[in-house]
């Protein structure tokens, strides 16, 4: 697989089969990932990886409290500005839209909407989870470092025949995730993300992107 055909295949999949993620092809891809960029070489990840009894537990203690209703930890970031101005505010509608779209799942549906957000934390019935931290003392351009690192993760996944789903919404259960994984003091937990073979019954549509006129200026001679 070239580096366009990974790209461009890279979907965040949100159904995954039971089949086993080796070890190796993990330790091969975070190995490679490692070479991404990163001002002044700081290299500002901190990467667990999860698989078998420890995920199972986690996945168990997060969909248990999620289920119950107890209250989400307070992110240690803002996920989004409180307002979105256009066109960011409806990309993002226009995403939730065709997501629940798929699922078959009206806008008025508020119990099957909580039903399919409840599957974040069973990772989509992933075998592997990676869990990302950052040290709460860098800065901004250390996490555009930790972007960069996430998408080449995602792409190394892809040349491994494997899908992958970056999850945000771990952080909302971050205590719970700390309870599992023991984090020294100090990291942030960025994001979750889901790895293994995707489900081939998964039902989706794939999210366009803006034109290239809308996002990218040329300026020529």
């Amino acid at each position: 697989m070239n580096v366009y055909e990974a790209v461009t295949s890279r979907r965040a999949v949100r159904g995954f089969t039971d089949e086993p993620v080796p070890r190796e092809v993990l330790e091969r891809v975070l190995k490679a990932a490692a070479w991404s960029p990163s001002g002044s070489n700081i290299q500002p990840w901190n990467v667990y990886v999860v698989t078998g009894a420890p995920l199972a537990e986690l996945k168990k203690r997060a969909v248990e409290r999620v289920a119950i209703g107890v209250p989400w930890d307070e992110r240690e970031y803002e996920m989004y500005p409180p307002t979105l101005k256009s066109p960011y505010g409806q990309r993002r509608s226009a995403f939730g839209k065709e997501r629940y779209s798929a699922l078959g799942i009206a806008r008025e549906d508020w119990e099957a909407r909580q039903r399919a957000a409840i599957a974040n934390w069973d990772c989509f019935g992933a075998t592997a989870g990676l869990f990302v931290y950052i040290d709460r003392d860098l800065g901004r351009p250390q996490w555009a470092d930790l972007g960069m690192y996430l998408q080449t993760v995602m792409l190394l996944l892809r040349a491994e025949g494997l899908h992958s789903c970056p999850q945000m919404a771990w952080s909302q259960v971050r205590e719970t995730v700390a309870d599992v994984l023991s984090p020294p003091d100090g990291l942030i937990l960025f994001c979750g993300m889901s790895i293994g073979h995707e489900d081939p019954e998964e039902k989706y549509i794939r999210t366009g992107r803006a034109p290239l006129e809308e996002t990218v200026t040329f300026v020529d001679g």
